[in-house]
């Protein structure tokens, strides 16, 4: 029977203490306190400390932001110097090339001119020894076919000819 009127008792009461009507008005004072609370606690301390920490994220997202716009505005003015710097070197590089290049060819022309002289004079003086072996042949040969002439006269006529007019008539044939 014992379990009867444990059953009983249970069945009499109600099933969950929050939803017994007669605890509601002291259910919701401590409802309100606890809002209250919590509004005071939220309002007071923890918002603002939220707060701060936004604006601050914020201040600091701006201030990166404008660094980086900095920066940004720095290596695009970097880049253009630097792009200024290397379109100078390449006029200054094509400028030493073009001067070498002028200075090379005044060189080039003064040792051509040089070297044309040295050949002018060389076949100047070649002109001339040739000249000379040339006049000293043809007086060779003059001298030779005289006395060829008169070796021939003296042997085909002994007596006839004289040796001046066998010469004379060499000098002519070889004048022409």
């Amino acid at each position: 029977m014992a379990t009867e009127t444990t059953g009983d008792a249970a069945a009499a009461a109600p099933g969950m203490p929050q939803l017994d009507f007669s605890t509601f008005p002291n259910q919701i004072a401590w409802l309100v306190i606890t809002l209250i609370v919590i509004y005071v606690v939220l309002s007071r301390i923890a918002l603002p400390r939220i707060g701060s920490v936004l604006a601050e994220r914020s201040g600091t997202i701006t201030n990166d932001i404008a660094a980086a716009e900095e920066l940004k505005q720095k290596a695009v003015e970097a880049e253009d110097a630097y792009n200024k710097a290397l379109a100078d070197a390449r006029v200054e590089a094509a400028k030493i090339v073009a001067d070498t290049k002028a200075d090379i060819q005044k060189d080039l022309d003064k040792a051509i001119a040089e070297a044309d002289a040295e050949i002018a004079a060389r076949a100047a003086e070649g002109e001339k020894v040739i000249a000379s072996i040339r006049d000293s042949a043809e007086k060779d040969a003059a001298t030779v076919a005289k006395d060829i002439a008169k070796d021939i006269v003296a042997a085909v006529a002994p007596s006839k000819i004289d040796a001046k007019t066998v010469t004379a008539a060499v000098t002519a044939k070889m004048k022409g």
